[in-house]
């Protein structure tokens, strides 16, 4: 394999795991900001409290988002691995 066809497809597979996990890190972002300057108002200091609402949008997102998820990383392998695959 030459060392810029594996730079290449590693560099992709790199662009699709960031855009794989995209809307589940940008939900935790929103939701633990959102819930650190609930805390910071409210003088409330209970860890579960920024533990519990996470976990369930990242759950949530997470199902919502599942096939764009499959789709790209199903995308990425027809269009991207199995051509190398099978020139090998």
């Amino acid at each position: 394999m030459p060392e810029a066809l594996f730079f290449d497809t590693l560099r992709q597979g790199l662009w699709v795991a960031v855009l794989m996990s995209a809307p589940i890190l940008g939900i935790a972002l929103a939701v633990g900001l959102a819930i650190g300057l609930l805390q910071a108002l409210t003088s409330i200091q209970e860890m579960t409290l920024t533990f519990v609402p996470k976990m369930a949008a990242m759950l949530g997102v997470f199902w919502v988002s599942m096939s764009f998820m499959s789709l790209t990383l199903g995308r990425y392998f027809t269009d991207t691995l199995l051509p190398i695959v099978e020139g090998f």
